[in-house]
């Protein structure tokens, strides 16, 4: 396929994917498209009885290599009307993927193995990965590679990465369980507000190296009711940690579970939480890295593979390899001018970079196959 029809056809593929966005868990129809387009092109996708997202595998034998598009799109206002809005990518990422497909079926006959392209759902809620996983999705595979679109501040247009550091994010949920008291007599109470207080006191006394890039922080809390004069006895929070890095993230969950347990004692208080959303921080593979560093080069040339992009986002791909340490992965970084920024509701980015971002990561699949063939002979 000449480069001109790719683009036209996966133009076509971006427009629909984009004025038809879902959001997680929601992927009905998304997964009905994608399913329509590979069965089209002579392919078996596969699908699950009680979860959207899709996979389907290219080549003979089994995969040993894959690629991960997420599908699912965020909830936002958008232009005064909240609705369902791909600002975060995945129209292009699905686009990038689809491509991949259009690719690999002209090349199959060359395989020398088989390769797996995932089409995951609910990234967005850092959910979807946890959930291919536990479907034994990526049991059989020793690569998988990523990709997604990047603001100019981190990639400049036309430009691409071959590994993006993503780091690591945690939300907490929780309620304090106090005693309610007449506001005369606060001795006779446990002041649910002013143990929220003193969490967040504890939580800026979370000390991390200043080598580390790492934050803690309470972002919403809602106690106490209509009545001023009564002491108030529960109040629920949220609390956003990040860190760059999942040692950190430990440090800060220790940290929090300490402050936690320090305000319970001095308070007469309880204190209940949940991990809502746990994401990790990247974990890159030097072998996965380098295929696909050469695959910049050969597709775009030296002169537009940048360096690893470092960005304190988070991203629900790096599951798989915390999940499973030995498989060997990395993501792209499409430098493709994404303005004003990723999650903005006007978020637009330059859509001429998805076929050489599916021409980048066809390639790095062909030499994944390659590696693990080498492999699989010594």
């Amino acid at each position: 396929m000449i480069k001109q029809q790719l683009a036209e056809r996966l133009q076509q593929i971006f427009e629909h994917l984009h004025k038809h966005p879902e959001i997680s868990w929601n992927e009905v129809e998304t997964t009905a498209y994608l399913v329509d387009f590979l069965r089209s092109e002579g392919l078996d996708p596969q699908t699950f009885p009680d979860m959207t997202g899709l996979y389907v595998d290219i080549g003979k034998g089994t995969p040993t290599v894959g690629f991960r598009t997420d599908i699912d799109a965020l909830w936002q206002k958008v232009n005064g009307v909240f609705q369902a809005n791909h600002s975060c990518g995945h129209d292009g990422h699905m686009t990038v993927a689809l491509g991949v497909v259009l690719l690999l079926k002209e090349l199959e006959p060359t395989l020398s193995g088989a390769v797996r392209i995932l089409f995951q759902p609910a990234e967005e809620k850092a959910q979807g990965a946890k959930a291919f996983v536990d479907q034994g999705v990526v049991d059989p595979l020793q690569f998988l590679f990523g990709a997604h679109v990047r603001p100019l501040i981190e990639l400049e247009d036309g430009t691409y990465a071959p590994a993006l550091y993503h780091g690591a994010a945690k939300l907490f949920t929780g309620e304090i369980h106090g005693v309610e008291a007449h506001g005369a007599r606060p001795e006779q109470g446990a002041n649910a507000i002013e143990a929220a207080g003193a969490l967040i006191d504890g939580l800026k006394r979370i000390w991390i190296s200043p080598a580390e890039s790492a934050s803690i922080k309470m972002t919403q809390i809602q106690g106490g009711g209509a009545s001023t004069n009564i002491i108030p006895g529960n109040a629920s929070f949220s609390i956003d940690a990040r860190a760059q890095t999942n040692e950190t993230m430990e440090a800060l969950t220790a940290g929090f579970e300490k402050a936690a347990g320090a305000v319970s004692t001095l308070y007469d208080v309880s204190i209940d939480y949940n991990v809502d959303a746990h994401i990790v921080a990247a974990q890159v593979s030097d072998t996965a890295k380098s295929i696909l560093e050469q695959a910049i080069i050969n597709v775009a040339g030296e002169e537009n593979c940048a360096p690893d992009a470092i960005t304190p986002g988070g991203e629900d791909f790096h599951f798989y390899t915390y999940s499973k340490p030995e498989l060997q992965t990395t993501m792209l970084g499409l430098g493709c001018g994404v303005t004003p920024g990723l999650h903005h509701p006007e978020m637009t980015f330059n859509q001429k970079h998805l076929p050489t971002g599916a021409e980048i990561i066809t390639q790095a699949l062909v030499l994944a196959l390659q590696q693990t063939e080498r492999s699989d002979t010594k």
